[in-house]
């Protein structure tokens, strides 16, 4: 098993390495940046507007609202990446690893807003009357032909193997051992808890998935981000320097100081982008699989929507849990770093910081089960039919209880990392090959409506 695990360490290693994707992600996200004119700065406004309170468009074609597609997008990534990935980013690559995560968000928005926008466009309704959209589609018929084909199949491949690590054992695994480490329950409980309530949700597909998450993500995210805010009052006086170590970190790399070893710029770009990517998805394709659910006739209108995800992912909630663990330094004590985070609290809460890190981790995961269901289930849908999407549930349930106890956390991280990877390679190749078609699209719908938070009359 340890040559195994040695040899996906090294694949991992060179597909998130200085010459493969990480130039790949953060130059893709930088083009259509600039061929947008940074859209995701002019108009983050108007987009949290739409997204938080028009939130739906009735007149719409779709499973669920604009906000429940959100939210649906946000309980796939609103998961341990925010408490765990941030944690363990920052004992691999130090302090430094946070600026190049915020990095990744910022034009992580532009990569989102431009998947959302071709998974609307290019989307289908499936034998059940159900959307089914996202890379496999507009690779596939967007780019046409055998290469468009070939693409939208490995992505499809890819996704549907991906969810069982990123959405399925990582956070079943991760709230397993919280839970135990915080309060005790055996991990067989917590996995057979896990199930079935997600068997519940899951079984009754995105309409059913769509209403769980509009109201379980904004609980979980305020519950959250209100224990790390009381954290950082607690240490308000360390985060100016915090905000120094974080910036100068990032390139020049961290000194050997406690128990942290040490480790050089790279390993701080690296692990903040691989973390980043595993956080927010940007990148990845799956924004467009939840987009296209969305009830909109306009696919620019729901890009907007759903690149506020990556914002309120990235800048917001795994901001505070890096401040928090920065500003404590209890990144100096070394390790693994998947305790990171509840000892950080501990510091302001005391024993009730760990409780509150383990519920957060817990809401966290499970709803990050529920969107990623429902990415996997559309990549089959693709590949082999409407009739392949039942028993794929019934696999990925299984799943659930079998990852919460049968991996250590890191081997779980590096299959992730490892899946994401190979998922992000053909998506990022359809979103340059499609660039044109994102700004044709963009450039039409502004030239023709001032105001993009009002619903539009036009049927397209």
């Amino acid at each position: 098993m340890s040559v195994i695990a040695d040899f996906i360490t090294a694949v991992r290693d060179f597909v998130w390495g200085p010459y493969l994707l990480i130039p790949l992600l953060l130059l893709t996200g930088l083009f259509l940046t600039i061929i947008l004119k940074g859209l995701q700065f002019r108009q983050l406004g108007p987009s949290l507007h739409l997204a938080l309170i028009v939130r739906r468009d009735p007149e719409g074609d779709g499973d669920v609202s604009h906000f429940q597609a959100l939210t649906t997008a946000l309980a796939a990534t609103v998961g341990t990446g925010n408490i765990v990935g941030v944690a363990t980013a920052i004992a691999l690559g130090g302090p430094g690893a946070l600026f190049w995560m915020w990095i990744t968000g910022l034009v992580g928005m532009a990569t989102k807003y431009s998947e959302a926008l071709l998974g609307v466009k290019y989307r289908h309704t499936d034998a059940a009357g159900e959307k089914s959209g996202g890379p496999a589609f507009y690779l596939t018929n967007g780019i046409g032909g055998a290469y468009g084909k070939f693409l939208g199949v490995f992505f499809a491949i890819a996704a549907a193997i991906a969810a069982f690590g990123i959405g399925n054992m990582v956070q079943s695994n991760a709230t397993a051992s919280n839970i135990e480490f915080a309060f005790g329950v055996p991990v067989v409980v917590t996995a057979a808890v896990l199930t079935v309530l997600a068997a519940i949700v899951i079984l009754g597909g995105i309409r059913s998935i769509g209403r769980v998450t509009a109201v379980l993500v904004p609980v979980m995210a305020l519950f959250y981000v209100l224990g790390a805010t009381i954290v950082l009052l607690f240490n308000i006086t360390a985060i100016p320097g915090a905000l120094v170590t974080i910036f100068s970190s990032a390139f020049t790399g961290t000194a050997a100081t406690g128990g942290f070893v040490g480790v050089g710029i790279a390993a701080a770009i690296q692990f903040g982008v691989a973390r980043g990517i595993f956080s927010n998805e940007s990148g990845l394709g799956t924004g467009g699989i939840a987009a296209a659910a969305a009830q909109t006739r306009e696919p620019v209108r729901q890009a907007m929507v759903s690149m506020t995800q990556t914002f309120i992912d990235t800048l917001v909630i795994c901001s505070f849990t890096g401040l928090a663990i920065v500003t404590t330094g209890v990144w100096q004590e070394g390790g693994d770093g998947a305790n990171y985070t509840q000892a950080a609290f501990a510091t302001a809460l005391g024993s009730v910081g760990p409780a509150v890190v383990a519920v957060g981790l817990a809401l966290f995961a499970f709803s990050t089960l529920l969107g990623w269901a429902y990415y996997g289930e559309r990549n089959m849908e693709y590949l082999f039919g409407r009739g392949a999407v039942f028993p794929y549930r019934l696999v990925f349930i299984a799943v659930i209880f079998i990852g919460a106890f049968q991996l250590p956390l890191e081997a779980a991280f590096t299959f992730s990392d490892l899946a994401n990877g190979i998922m992000a390679l053909p998506n990022l190749v359809g979103l340059l090959l499609l660039s044109g078609v994102i700004l044709r699209e963009t450039n039409q719908y502004f030239r023709e409506r001032r105001d993009p938070t009002q619903r539009d009359s036009r049927v397209r």
